[in-house]
């Protein structure tokens, strides 16, 4: 299959080089100077998706997200298909979704779970939004480049998953640290904490899979001095994706609008920027009830 891909950044490269790897013909483009491998380079993202017969794209926000769809929907032709994977607002996404549809072009909003981990090791879970002709085309290609694709519904219901999902992410992680924080102070040891909670109620993704205490439960970035799986300045950005969708909804959410608040104070005023968003833990051990 031909394939334009078009953003490759951290996520963007090695899912573009599974692809290839997979023998099909990948033609890519990045405003940066990179090197992906059994990929072809364009000069412009026009260029690669000039006879594609699917685009992907893997793009920072809604507005880069625009101005790409205005250089290359003209390029492509009638019938084929593009998937966005970018985590985007919802309204941009549904907004590049009619304007591909117009052009006789099939849109998917695929954002993804998983991470860089996920991206290299071909195993990215896809939140997809668009028609089901749409989707089952794309499936093929979300198998090569990750273990699990949701069909969640027409156009922007990609993004409504990916921004809900991980609005509960960001709260339930500062409930985890917080807990955490309590339970220091109240002389409770970290292990035994981990051991009751992840039996219990308080059980999480949070908690089991991605403790936020270094050397309790399984390996996380914990334990290497919180480098970013999941760096905090793009939970930073998600839950302000959520926010924003909260508002253009009418939707109350006042524990997304604190987690918010706190990520953005953790992210540009106490040095989280460039830390994993679990590192919330160490934030909250140095401080007193205020």
């Amino acid at each position: 299959m031909k394939i334009g891909f078009i953003g490759l950044g951290n996520m963007g490269n090695p899912m573009a080089a599974n692809l290839a790897k997979a023998g099909h013909d990948v033609t890519g483009f990045d405003m940066a100077d990179v090197d992906v491998a059994g990929v072809t380079m364009a000069a412009s993202g026009a260029e690669a998706a000039e006879s594609a017969e699917i685009v992907i794209t893997m793009l920072p926000n809604g507005i880069i997200l625009r101005a790409v769809g205005d250089e290359i929907i003209p390029a492509m032709q009638s019938g084929a298909v593009w998937i966005d994977c970018s985590t985007v607002d919802v309204d941009s996404a549904r907004a590049v979704a009619d304007q591909a549809k117009a052009a006789g072009i099939l849109a998917v909003d695929a954002p993804v779970s998983g991470g860089i981990g996920g991206a290299a090791a071909g195993t990215l879970t896809f939140m997809a939004g668009g028609s089901d002709a749409a989707f089952a085309k794309a499936a093929p290609l979300f198998d090569i480049m990750g273990q699990k694709a949701v069909h969640c519904g027409e156009s922007g219901a990609g993004q409504a998953a990916k921004i809900c999902n991980n609005m509960i992410l960001g709260v339930t992680m500062i409930a985890t640290c917080e807990a955490f924080a309590l339970a220091d102070k109240l002389g409770l040891d970290r292990q035994k904490m981990f051991d009751v909670v992840s039996t219990s109620s308080g059980y999480s993704w949070t908690m089991n899979a991605y403790c936020p205490a270094p050397g309790v439960g399984p390996e996380s970035p914990a334990d290497n001095d919180y480098q970013p799986g999941f760096a905090a300045e793009l939970m930073l950005k998600d839950l302000r994706l959520s926010q924003q969708a909260a508002e253009s909804s009418d939707a109350d959410t006042p524990m997304g609008q604190a987690a918010t608040a706190l990520y953005e104070q953790f992210v540009e005023a106490e040095g989280g920027l460039g830390k994993d968003f679990s590192a919330m833990l160490p934030r909250f051990e140095k401080r007193g009830r205020s």
